[in-house]
């Protein structure tokens, strides 16, 4: 089976899995058979199709891929929205080429070049640079070589219609046109705020980045634009100019919350980007088991036990975006599933499809060649206290009698272990961590800590972690150390997420669903029963973050998410005990 490439910092000089003799990885008779996927099983549909630029097709096909073309990303902000905060950190992550008129312009006239000179005299005479001007400077930087090979990122520019329309007729057409929206009252303070230093350069702000001594304090100076009355002036005239631009490419523009901290609006900004990049990923093995689209949530989930091509789906499903986390860069994971036979709080949990779906995993990433160790906690406690979550009793002995394909993987390619840094072996991949979990009492952080840490930038992925606090009347892990306890959990990136919502309470009818594939947004879906009584799931809304319930709420009610939040609804998430 073809797949990624993933993790090249740790490949090691031994033949692949998939390079063994054919006749070896025939499997024999399996505890848990391996999943097949049926392309036309009648229990998919289509859904309605994601509210997002054209550009970002929902096509999910991945194998061995490329991407088409480079990123063309235009950003636009106004003064003090953190636009140029956002185009750094994007060149950092994806290697655009960054392109600023006013770069441009200081560049041509200093290198002394024909347009240049042309440049020059309108500005010593005080006067605005022609449109003609600008556009060709800008045009011959998108010619050269970096920025096709690479892409680019045009920064504040189009800064008028009729820019754009020039644009567009050299046919410089973004994929999307990002616009940090920040409220007014916000960016008069941080304009107003903020000091230089004609020392360094460095730009400070009195109250979210003060000064690091007395002496830096006392030299700095306010910039002659950043009084008030010019900020408002400099504000007015960039909406009056913004709103023709926006219309110029509302199709592909996206409106992103500027106002948070840089390091959730370039969160957001990443997610769109690497979309496109995903979307753009062309197929060339055309007989993997993959889906050539997204068809949608499978339908009859509280159908127990589940049928074989929904386990395989969700698979599926997981697998693909753990492989696109993993290929970006992503090393610090974790998979949250909660359908009704992964979900411990449900009677109809079965151990064996939690089994099935790491087998997936593991064997997905032997197939390519990677040392795998699949781990499961050990016993916690001491004495009397001494045991393991009943969710996890005899996971051990399940994973050694399962069919891993043939006899060579598991031990080689394959290997088990527990959780804990001595764990941790050199020739290891990648780490796939069963359901870790506190026992009551007792906290499995400190192991998980300790292996994180020894692994260093190798994949880590936990399946369905339970890292919630589950405290002792004996005062074992109480209050002390909690903080520093979640601040570690949060350190996993969800690369899979999908809840079953039902009314609070109950297990049954289920309202809907809430389902995160790396790198897409969360997206909210309806269940609804059609005239003929089939049903389906329809999409509702999406979130670049995770939604809260009052959310969710709202979603279902119909509010826009502008309108007030109530401070309690009827939806719940069933098995809130995940972390």
């Amino acid at each position: 089976m073809a797949s990624l490439s993933l993790c090249s910092a740790h490949l090691i000089s031994t033949p692949s899995r998939s390079s063994l003799p054919t006749s070896s990885l025939s499997p024999p008779l399996s505890l848990f058979p391996s999943p097949i996927i049926r392309r036309n099983s009648s229990i998919f549909f289509a859904v309605t199709p994601r509210q997002i630029p054209q550009s970002f097709s929902t096509s999910t096909s991945l194998v061995k891929c490329c991407v088409k073309e480079p990123l063309k990303v235009m950003i636009s902000g106004a003064p003090a929205s953190g636009k140029g905060t956002q185009c750094e950190l994007i060149v950092q992550k994806f290697g655009l080429v960054h392109i600023s008129t006013g770069d441009l312009l200081r560049a041509e006239v200093s290198s002394g070049t024909e347009i240049g000179m042309k440049a020059k005299e309108f500005m010593n005479s005080g006067s605005l640079v022609p449109d003609e001007i600008v556009i060709a400077m800008v045009a011959g930087r998108l010619s050269r070589e970096d920025a096709k090979k690479h892409g680019w990122l045009l920064d504040g520019f189009p800064r008028t219609f009729a820019q754009a329309q020039s644009l567009d007729k050299l046919d410089v057409k973004p994929d999307i046109f990002l616009l940090l929206d920040v409220p007014d009252e916000i960016l008069i303070e941080r304009c107003v705020g903020r000091r230089l230093d004609p020392v360094t350069g460095k730009i400070y702000h009195i109250k979210s980045y003060p000064p690091e001594s007395d002496e830096v304090k006392a030299r700095l100076i306010i910039r002659p634009d950043d009084t008030e009355e010019k900020v408002k002036a400099r504000l007015k005239i960039y909406k009056q100019k913004s709103e023709a631009i926006i219309s110029a490419y509302s199709d592909v523009m996206i409106k992103i919350d500027a106002n948070k901290p840089r390091e959730m609006v370039f969160e957001e900004t990443k997610t769109l980007l690497s979309q496109i990049n995903l979307n753009r990923m062309i197929k060339t093995d055309k007989a993997s088991p993959v889906q050539d689209n997204w068809r949608g949530i499978p339908t009859r989930l509280n159908n127990i036990p589940h049928s074989r091509d929904i386990r395989s789906y969700f698979y599926e499903d997981v697998l693909q975006a753990t492989v696109r986390s993993i290929k970006d860069g992503n090393t610090r994971l974790r998979v949250d599933i909660n359908i009704p036979e992964l979900n411990p709080e449900m009677d109809v949990y079965r151990i064996g499809t939690l089994m099935e779906l790491v087998r997936t995993l593991a064997l997905s990433f032997a197939d390519d060649g990677k040392r795998v160790k699949v781990c499961v906690q050990g016993s916690m406690g001491e004495g009397a206290l001494a045991g393991m979550p009943l969710q996890l009793a005899g996971t051990r002995k399940i994973l050694e009698y399962m069919d891993w394909g043939d006899d060579a993987t598991l031990g080689t390619f394959v290997k088990l272990g527990a959780i804990g840094g001595k764990e941790v072996d050199e020739e290891d991949d990648i780490f796939i961590l069963v359901a870790p979990q506190n026992a009551v009492g007792n906290c499995i952080i400190d192991d998980l800590q300790a292996m994180t840490s020894a692994a260093g930038k190798r994949p880590v992925v936990l399946i369905n972690p339970r890292l919630k606090d589950l405290p002792a009347s004996s005062g074992i892990m109480q209050t002390m150390g909690r903080e520093k306890r979640l601040e570690y959990a949060l350190t996993f990136d969800n690369c899979y997420v999908f809840r079953l919502l039902y009314y609070a309470g109950t297990q049954y009818p289920i309202m809907g669903a809430l389902r995160m594939s790396y790198p897409y947004r969360y997206e909210l879906y309806k269940r609804v029963t059609e005239e003929n009584g089939k049903e389906k799931y329809v999409l509702i809304s999406t979130y670049s973050e995770r939604p809260t319930p009052d959310q969710i709420n709202d979603a279902f009610s119909g509010k826009s998410r502008e309108e007030s939040k109530k401070p309690s609804g009827i939806w719940g998430f069933l098995g809130s005990g995940f972390f």
